[in-house]
């Protein structure tokens, strides 16, 4: 992705930090088709070193996998708190009204390779950690265990895994750092005051001492 340095994040420890909280992805892959992509919760494992690995599950009947080609890079998205910052919010606008929209966001791109799993006991302890990674902190936690031991069965024929070992990581946390500091402070106010879907996420990210300037 095009990532400018005062944007880009190189710490692996904040990158696997920020996929791990986020979850979600889009996993794409090129095969005979072209381009596929697929969204999907992925569960970062610190092994291999030195990015280690995610894991998730496809249904079967999903085309993406019979696609795989070996050895094809695969490429796993995470986007993080996003949201639109308007130029009413810059002081600057005021000052000399050279100021434009622009969109303030947290994505990481994990590149590697693909493996297919579908041996049916490697398949329940994925769905287990899945589960325990999203059911912890609930009072009273969803465990495979509450359904059916016939119907989880049958929800297991009905997926494959997928493992993707991480060759490379990307990071671009565009937070406003190539603004000034009276610029930066009222997008953090007007981030707090409309309160939309995202807004708090990303000032809370601004404020963050990191989000200052990368590099």
């Amino acid at each position: 992705m095009y990532n400018p340095p005062p944007f880009r994040e190189t710490r692996p420890e904040a990158l696997l930090a920020a996929m791990a909280a986020i979850g979600l992805a889009t996993l794409v892959t090129r095969g005979p088709g072209g381009l596929a992509a697929t969204h999907l919760p992925l569960l970062h494992d610190p092994e291999p070193a030195p990015h280690g690995r995610l894991l998730g599950h496809l249904t079967r009947a999903n085309p993406q996998w019979h696609e795989l080609v070996p050895g094809e890079e695969a490429m796993a998205v995470f986007l993080g708190p996003e949201a639109y910052v308007t130029p009413r919010w810059y002081p600057a606008k005021a000052e000399h009204g050279r100021v434009v929209p622009t969109w303030n966001y947290l994505a990481v791109h994990a590149w590697g390779r693909l493996r297919v799993e579908t041996e049916p006991m490697a398949l329940e302890a994925l769905v287990r950690r899945l589960t325990e990674r999203h059911e912890a902190g609930a009072d009273a936690p969803w465990q495979v265990e509450d359904a059916p031991p016939v119907f989880i069965a049958g929800q297991l024929k009905g997926i494959v895994g997928i493992e993707l070992t991480i060759t490379r990581l990307e990071g671009k946390g565009k937070m406003s750092q190539n603004r000034p500091p009276a610029d930066r402070a009222g997008v953090i106010g007007g981030l707090e005051r409309r309160g939309e879907a995202g807004d708090a996420a990303v000032a809370s990210v601004m404020r963050e001492p990191g989000a200052r300037g990368r590099g």
